[in-house]
């Protein structure tokens, strides 16, 4: 690579220095550089990261740790003056007032003194914010180097900052305005499946009521420290009963939702498919929902837990179940790319065919709400990069909010690749029934089965519209 073509940096060696030199740097804190900083150092302090205890404290709202301020000492003495070579002794730091986000503050260094016996030079340190005020100053003192050295800059290391727990803060603030809804939880007979209830409760996302062998449900309570006083609980002597009971009040208005326990998912869902009342002419599907570090929104896999293999009527259904939830959730125009293993029509491959199929459906007005295209295959349907190389032409490549899997088993394995190797946290609901269900898994950790809830929360609201 060309000289000029990267920064080239250069250090002042000791005999260079001068009294009275100085140099400076200016940096803008963002919410990512507070949650990067927490990330590295695991100062988790919630006044730098949540707002809303922030709010409470004296500073008022969220606040950048003191040593990243310190760090911006550090990285002009390391890269800029004395530059490369520099070894630090010592360091003291007064801070005088609190740095906010969206702060831009200089960092300016200044020699005071030099000491030709060990070669160390002593420079005052002061950092002020945009409107001149002192935020932090101090002394620190260096050995500088003692040789010039001109070099390329080293590429910056790439850091990726995902807070799961914020991304969930998020999602359950999608509910915040709205009334919980009356839940059967059916057959929670494992600790997760009845605290993860509880704490959605307590978190005013669903109202639950438990369904299931009321002894064994009482005797987890008991073992778990989980208080269900308040809960009712409607007894039955199996899973089986527990799933046809749940279906039942569902139909009669009594329940607006539904969550599965620990039964297997084909007893929940064979009760809800044999009443008629909790049918509405279209195929049930499950759509997970995903927050991916590497990606710039939500996104929803459909579908990779129900329907094996579906043919193209079924995956017109999916992809308007999924489209809607879209919408319940405030994306309007969802970009649906439905997936393959090329993104060129192949005979050969069936899934291409029914992508084809399913954008002329479109078209036609066979489903709506949302652009679909495809076929594409993963790295089009959200790379930019892959998209720009490939030269594909579409509104929906490389930006989908919706990814249509060509049967469950390529869903499946996508979903939890994206959970267990991506870092993405996830949730997922059944749609297509009078109800929404969320469909729990015994691996799912409480953050799956507090966003799932949210989920039924706001299509339970949603079926509270009138139908037009």
């Amino acid at each position: 690579m060309a000289e000029s073509a990267v920064e080239i940096i250069e250090n002042a060696p000791f005999d260079e220095i001068r009294p009275g030199q100085s140099a400076s740097l200016l940096r803008t804190l963002s919410m990512q550089d507070i949650e990067a900083f927490a990330a590295v150092s695991g100062d988790l302090n919630p006044s730098h990261l949540d707002p809303a205890f922030a709010s409470k404290t004296s500073m008022h709202e969220v606040t950048g740790h003191g040593m990243w301020l310190g760090s911006l000492i550090s990285t002009l003495l390391g890269t800029r003056f004395p530059g490369s070579g520099t070894i630090y002794l010592g360091q003291t730091l007064r801070f005088d007032r609190p740095v906010h986000v969206n702060d831009t503050v200089t960092v300016t260094v200044t020699v005071s003194a030099k000491d030709s016996t060990d070669k160390s030079v002593t420079l005052a340190c002061r950092i002020v914010n945009q409107v001149g005020e002192i935020v932090l100053d101090g002394e620190a003192r260096v050995r500088a180097p003692e040789t010039k050295i001109r070099a390329p800059l080293a590429a910056s290391p790439r850091i990726q900052v995902f807070d799961p727990a914020a991304r969930l803060r998020a999602l359950i603030a999608l509910g915040a305005d709205l009334d919980a809804v009356a839940c059967g939880v059916v057959h929670p007979c494992d600790d997760g499946s009845l605290r993860g209830a509880v704490e959605a409760a307590e978190a005013n996302l669903i109202k639950p009521v438990f369904i299931g062998p009321e002894s064994k449900i009482r005797a987890i309570a008991e073992q778990g420290g989980i208080d269900l006083t308040q809960y009712t609980i409607i007894s039955t002597t199996h899973s089986h009963e527990a799933a046809a009971r749940a279906a039942e009040m569902a139909a009669a208005g009594t329940l607006e939702a539904l969550m599965k326990g620990s039964l297997h998912t084909d007893e929940l869902m064979h009760a809800v498919v044999v009443t008629a009342a909790l049918r509405t002419g279209r195929r049930f599907s499950h759509a997970f929902r995903f927050d991916v570090p590497l990606y710039s929104k939500p996104l929803l896999i459909t579908d990779a837990a129900l329907n094996i293999k579906p043919g193209l009527i079924e995956k017109r259904d999916i992809a308007q179940n999924a489209i809607d939830l879209c919408w319940i959730m405030g994306i309007e125009n969802p970009k649906v790319a439905i997936l393959s293993a090329v993104e060129t029509i192949n005979p050969e491959i069936a899934s291409t065919l029914d992508a084809a199929s399913l954008c002329k459906m479109a078209d036609r007005g066979q489903i709506s709400g949302a652009r679909l295209d495809g076929p594409l295959a993963f790295d089009n349907a959200v790379s930019p990069e892959a998209v720009r190389i490939k030269h594909i032409k579409s509104s929906v490549a490389g930006d989908a909010d919706i990814l249509l899997a060509p049967d469950l088993e390529s869903g499946n394995m996508l979903a939890k690749q994206l959970e267990y190797l991506a870092g993405a946290s996830g949730c997922g609901v059944v749609l297509g029934a009078r109800v929404p269900i969320a469909l729990t898994s015994r691996a799912d950790g409480p953050s799956a089965r507090m966003g799932s809830a949210l989920l039924v929360k706001k299509i339970a609201h949603h079926c509270r519209k009138p139908r037009t």
